[in-house]
Formats: C-alpha cells, sequence, structure tokens
C-alpha cells in the first residue's frame, strides 16, 4: 500500500468505493495508487511535472501530462465520479474556470488549498510579513503559489460559480477542524456538486 499523507487519508475517506476519479495535479500518483487499492477506484492522474508523471507510471496509475492552465478539453462532461483538485488552486492563473471544469467533468468535486485566513498567517500580516509556514513555506518573493484564498473566500466562490457544498471542514496537523474551521484551520477542504 502506498504512503499518504494524513491529508491524503482524510480526502481518501470522502471518495465513495469503486468510483472512477480523476486527479488534478496528482503529483507522485500516491494518493490515486491508494485509492485504487484500497478503495477499488479507477482513474486517472494529470500531472505536468516530467518526475511525477514518470513515478506515476511506475505507480501502475494512469496518468495524462497536461498543463491544468489549458483546461480539461480532452474529459468530456460527467466522465468521473469524483475530482479531486488537491492544494493545485492556489498555483493556476484561471482558478475560477479550472473550478468549473471540476464541477462540468466530475459528478462531486473536492479540493483543498492553503487557508490564508488561519490565525497564525493573520498574526504575521499583522506584524507586516507575509507568513511562512507549513503550509505556505515559501517567502512571498520565490512563492509558486499565484493567488492565496481563505475558507470563507471559497464558500462565496463556490455560490457564485452555481456549486452545492456537500462538506467542508478545515485540516490543521492531519486532523479535520470544524470548529472555526477559517480561524483555526491552516487547509480549507471542499466537497461539492453541480446545483
Amino acid at each position: 500500500m502506498p504512503h499518504i499523507t494524513p491529508e491524503q487519508a482524510l480526502v481518501a475517506e470522502l471518495v465513495p468505493a469503486g468510483s472512477r476519479v480523476l486527479d488534478l495535479g496528482c503529483g507522485n500518483g500516491a494518493l490515486l495508487a491508494h485509492l485504487q487499492q484500497a478503495r477499488g477506484c479507477s482513474g486517472y492522474g494529470v500531472e505536468i511535472a516530467d518526475a511525477n508523471v514518470l513515478a506515476c507510471a511506475r505507480r501502475g496509475v494512469n496518468v495524462v501530462q497536461l498543463n491544468l492552465e489549458d483546461g480539461l478539453a480532452l474529459f468530456g462532461d460527467r466522465s468521473f465520479d469524483v475530482v479531486l483538485q488537491l492544494q493545485t488552486l492556489q498555483h493556476l492563473r484561471n482558478t475560477e474556470k479550472m473550478l468549473r471544469e471540476t464541477a462540468r467533468v466530475g459528478r462531486i468535486g473536492i479540493v483543498s488549498f492553503p487557508n490564508f485566513a488561519h490565525w497564525p498567517n493573520r498574526l504575521s500580516v499583522l506584524r507586516g510579513r507575509m507568513p511562512v509556514t507549513r503550509t505556505l513555506p515559501y517567502e512571498w518573493y520565490d512563492t509558486p503559489n499565484i493567488r492565496v484564498g481563505t475558507f470563507a473566500d471559497f464558500e462565496v466562490l463556490a455560490r457564485r460559480n452555481g456549486l452545492n457544498i456537500l462538506d467542508s471542514f478545515g485540516l490543521q496537523s492531519g486532523r479535520a477542524v470544524r470548529r472555526w474551521p477559517n480561524l483555526t484551520a491552516s487547509v480549507a477542504l471542499f466537497k461539492f456538486e453541480r446545483s
């Protein structure tokens, strides 16, 4: 069984057994391999980095090398039961377009991203500095993140794009946080469907 992170383990519990899954920005394919072996899922990963595409192939994970900025025209409407987009939204120039594409190709979408409203980040900004944390580990001048968002921001974005949030919670140190997640969680996680 492939080693997965605590965040990935929580996400795996949200994916129904036997689902057809599309994992956008799948990295080395560990989560998709876990879903195949532990939950009987099938599907594809989408990844741009050569080393990660190779790692996926070595794990036996079907992978397509694709830049998410180019969209998901390769996939038809509702061709997947679940579309995962974990820790990728903050790297995309057109986040809203990719969110709509996620809802188009999947019956259910699951996204996660660093929650900029987490209290240590707020404290850092109050001190006049951009935060550098475990979930935001880069200095402002060398970050791969194009944007930052908050738990509350995503709720507004989801409504504006006709998405029905089925479940939402924060993640902190590998645990689900449901009480005041916009303040107490370093990562925001949402499960949604098209309304």
